[in-house]
């Protein structure tokens, strides 16, 4: 067919009208109108398979934890607490999940991503002057809460999957023997499987949560109907009345409430995957409501027999399906295991990228998600703790004590650095930040004080895994600082050198090539040029000093990637070129350059034979005293996980060099 037939109308009547087709703008707008429909709602599908997948296991174990007759504090099982803590698990969702979350901290994003670090590095860019202290204090809490979720990173997989594989006791109580043996496989199946990535998993994950969700819903409207009168603990009365009128006993029972609410994190931490809008509408139109009316059938199956209380949520199912649901729970606790896994990836690949943690080998596992990765250290690093969490505590009832305090940690601190931000970002009145702070952070800290009670019956383990990250990130970071400015002692300046070489008055031979030696910036000259030139006697023809510099931003655009500077001499050969690369991307050294501009480059590059000059330094402890000896100790332990810099820059093997040299901390 011609191509000018193409564009014209087609016409045809149908009835007693006539009817355009082809070109017509209202047809192109209803395909455009439904094409986008689809794409939305394969976002949300998506979201549903990874971001929900915490908070919406919590159902499985919440409400048997809070009557748990083996706690330290037990809830007894009433009339009056049944409605009471029914109530309160569904207002601090919507307080805490659905408020905080959702509607408030989910506007703030730092270039489309959000999340602890993302607040951190917003706090970096907007403080000054006299908000530049707390902005300082604050990033400092912002690091312990992304400590706290390492331990959150741990404790989750261990209790989610003991907690549905725990099922097969209602299922047949001879089994209750093969929990452990079967999570334990179970979990290292899980971990074994991260090196694959979560790209050709990922497409089932979706469909899978909207099975889980509308079964725990269903099963839940199924509970509602033996006892109908518990919608009425929609009602807040019912809350405020079972706090304020038993106190003493609701206070402790809040340290397992509390587990209603995990997960709500990683809807934060996930929306530059997934989009604000898309995560709002999977919580409020799926997942909010399964999860209520999970938690009100559970509610009402216990106020028709307290002996429910200790497996209401498999119980509501009838016998012939608790196998099935024992299962389809087993596949959502992996899912929600696997997000938490991954997330931790980003967190710790975002602290490497900020100076917090050494450069750690990161393999991108989807070429079309840049933020599914593979951290084998900290996979590994996670599969040990967790499975030594299963053999110690045996149980999901002995982890909540445990669980419950990374979750109330982390949602302080994240409700803190909103609170701040919101107030540079939006001018937010002192006046209406306080109401915030008195209402949302109020609910936060009476969860943290009932989680503290908790310390001595497992709390105490996420807060030594949080000390013990922060230790040390806090050391890396300042150890990188002394050891910064102590290469840059030895580095010597980078102008003064250049003008050395042009001078003449060295006797140095240029030999033909392009030869890139990487630095930490411009202002000095990096170790293996000096080398080469004192001790070698030779340069190249054309020489590029390179630094990578990460941005506090997740991505840089491409017409932003590159800054060059001349040195102040357009014609001895010698550039500088600054890479700039956001803290989600992988930095790609041999592609970057490859958008260099000739005339930018006192002539072609030749970037297909061109050598890599690597300056590695090798750390000793020494006798000054800019730090104690056990963090210098820690210091020099912790850089021995530091990545290959080839590997880490993507830099061809073959035609990489390294110079070494010591520096002493």
């Amino acid at each position: 067919m011609p191509l000018e037939d193409t564009d014209h109308a087609v016409a045809h009547r149908s009835g007693g009208g006539m009817v355009m087709a082809g070109n017509h703008p209202q047809a192109e707008t209803n395909h455009d109108r439904g094409v986008s429909d689809v794409v939305r709602l394969a976002v949300i599908v998506a979201a549903l398979g990874v971001v929900f997948g915490d908070i919406g296991t919590s159902p499985i174990y919440t409400i048997q934890t809070v009557f748990n007759p083996a706690d330290p504090h037990p809830v007894p099982v009433s009339v009056d607490n049944v409605f009471g803590v029914v109530s309160t698990i569904f207002w601090s969702v919507m307080i805490i999940v659905t408020v905080t979350y959702v509607l408030l901290a989910m506007r703030i994003d730092n270039q489309g991503e959000g999340g602890i670090m993302a607040l951190i590095t917003l706090l970096r860019q907007w403080a000054s002057g006299t908000g530049k202290r707390a902005a300082v204090t604050l990033a400092g809490l912002g690091i312990f809460g992304a400590a706290l979720f390492f331990g959150d990173s741990m404790i989750t997989p261990a209790i989610s999957v003991l907690s549905a594989v725990e099922g097969i006791k209602v299922v047949n109580p001879a089994f209750a023997d093969a929990i452990i043996p079967i999570t334990a496989v179970i979990i290292v199946a899980l971990f074994l499987v991260q090196r694959r990535g979560t790209a050709a998993v990922g497409k089932v994950f979706g469909p899978v949560m909207i099975v889980w969700f509308t079964t725990i819903g269903v099963l839940g409207v199924v509970g509602i109907a033996t006892h109908p009168d518990i919608l009425k603990a929609l009602s807040p009365l019912y809350a405020l009345k079972f706090l304020a009128g038993n106190f003493g006993v609701a206070f402790f029972a809040l340290a397992a409430i509390v587990l209603a609410i995990t997960g709500a994190e990683a809807l934060y931490a996930d929306m530059g995957h997934f989009g604000r809008k898309a995560i709002a509408r999977g919580w409020l139109f799926l997942v909010l409501p399964a999860c209520a009316l999970s938690y009100m059938g559970q509610g009402a199956l216990i106020l028709e027999d307290p002996a429910n209380i200790s497996s209401p949520f498999f119980l509501l199912a009838p016998g012939w399906a608790r196998l099935p649901l024992v299962l389809l729970a087993t596949a959502a606790t992996v899912i929600a295991s696997q997000a938490v896994i991954t997330g931790a990836f980003s967190v710790a690949a975002q602290a490497a990228r900020l100076g917090y943690l050494p450069r750690l080998r990161i393999a991108h596992t989807s070429e079309s998600t840049i933020g599914q990765i593979y951290v084998p250290w900290i996979n590994w690093l996670l599969m040990t703790s967790v499975l030594i969490l299963v053999f110690a505590f045996r149980s999901s009832a002995a982890l909540a004590f445990a669980f419950g305090m990374a979750v109330t940690g982390t949602i302080t601190i994240t409700t803190t650095l909103f609170l701040y931000v919101a107030h540079l970002k939006w001018k937010t009145p002192v006046w209406l930040l306080a109401i915030g702070a008195v209402i949302l952070l109020g609910v936060d800290l009476l969860f943290l004080a009932a989680n503290l009670t908790k310390i001595l019956h497992g709390a105490w383990l996420p807060l030594l895994i949080a000390i013990v990250a922060f230790t040390i990130m806090i050391t890396w970071q300042r150890g990188r600082e002394l050891v910064t400015a102590r290469r840059q002692q030895r580095e010597g300046s980078l102008s003064e050198f250049v003008a050395k070489l042009r001078d003449g008055k060295a006797l140095i031979r240029r030999t033909p090539g392009t030869a890139v030696f990487l630095n930490r910036g411009k202002a000095t000259a990096p170790l293996a040029l000096r080398a080469n030139v004192e001790h070698n006697r030779v340069r190249h023809q054309h020489v590029v000093i390179l630094s990578v510099q990460t941005e506090p931003m997740p991505r840089v655009p491409a017409e932003e990637r590159l800054i060059v500077d001349d040195l102040g001499h357009a014609d001895d050969g010698i550039i500088h070129v600054t890479a700039r690369f956001g803290y989600m991307e992988n930095p790609d050294v041999p592609a970057a350059l490859r958008m260099l501009d000739p005339a930018q480059t006192e002539g072609r590059l030749d970037l297909d034979d061109a050598s890599y000059f690597l300056s590695t330094i090798e750390l000793r402890s020494g006798p000054d005293a800019s730090m104690v000896p056990w963090r210098k100790r820690l210091f020099v332990a912790t850089s021995h996980i530091t990545a290959d810099a080839a590997e880490h820059f993507a830099l061809p093997r073959d035609r990489t060099i390294i110079m070494g040299s010591h520096i002493e901390v």
